[in-house]
């Protein structure tokens, strides 16, 4: 959640609204208590109000974001952007591997998922749509990570790196080691270090000077996917995405510079 100042009425609603998590499908008025820390006739207030414009949903004595919530996230002309490149790519990747694919994109020092494709037999992976995973224990967010600037890596591993499971790495040179390694292979894997079981292979959406936009990956059951049989395939797609963004920042085909 951004920084907010409780002193003033957006910084309250903005708490409110941040509050509310990708796995909730109703939130009572004493958890958005415990969650806010806001006393309770404010809560009130605010809750109130933002029912009546319709930026929550009201239903059995619990509250969730409101559809028009959604519909603003999706005006958001950059992520809007990214999600129409990305998705048929994403879409032949599905096709070729039949697991579960993901689009992340940077969201302060964790990844934010965007866009998630997965068909009857998916993994059962902690990401969500519209959910946060740290960087350290992700192959998306390792592939962020490792073109990020270095302070932002000082940072992260000056915070600690949060232990998820009994394989999360969790040493600072370790990782740094899988770092130096991604920038090299131009894929990042992660083997049960977000969730027990789960494996998974991603590769960055560089921009022209290198800097990470988003990132796509492939996640599976350990017990039958092995990621390195597709991380040829993922670094293509996200070179895909790259180059097709590239071209409509500028007009031109970023291969030959003739106009697109």
């Amino acid at each position: 959640m951004p920084a907010v100042d409780l002193n003033t009425v957006l910084g309250k609603v903005v708490t409110v609204l941040f509050a509310f998590r990708a796995e909730d499908h109703g939130v009572s008025l004493a958890e958005l208590r415990r969650r806010t820390g806001l006393p309770g006739a404010t809560l009130h207030r605010i809750v109130s109000d933002l029912v009546d414009v319709r930026l929550l949903d009201r239903a059995d004595g619990s509250y969730r974001l409101s559809g028009q919530v959604f519909q603003l996230g999706m005006r958001a002309s950059t992520e809007r952007g990214l999600l129409e490149v990305a998705t048929p790519f994403m879409e032949d990747l599905y096709e070729r591997t039949h697991e579960t694919v993901h689009l992340g994109t940077p969201d302060g020092d964790g990844v934010l998922y965007v866009a998630k494709i997965g068909g009857h037999r998916q993994a059962a992976a902690p990401s969500r749509i519209g959910g946060r995973m740290p960087l350290h224990c992700t192959a998306i967010g390792k592939a962020l990570l490792a073109h990020a600037r270095p302070e932002q890596v000082a940072r992260i591993v000056a915070a600690g790196l949060e232990r998820r499971t009994p394989h999360t790495v969790t040493a600072p040179g370790i990782l740094r080691r899988q770092l130096e390694r991604v920038r090299e292979t131009g894929v990042a894997f992660e083997h049960e270090e977000s969730a027990v079981g789960i494996v998974c292979v991603a590769a960055p959406v560089l921009d022209p000077d290198g800097r990470p936009l988003a990132a796509i990956s492939v996640t599976g059951p350990a017990v039958r996917f092995r990621p390195d049989a597709v991380a040829t395939a993922v670094k293509a797609a996200a070179a895909g995405v790259a180059a097709v963004l590239a071209r409509r920042a500028t007009g031109t085909d970023p291969v030959s510079g003739t106009p697109a």
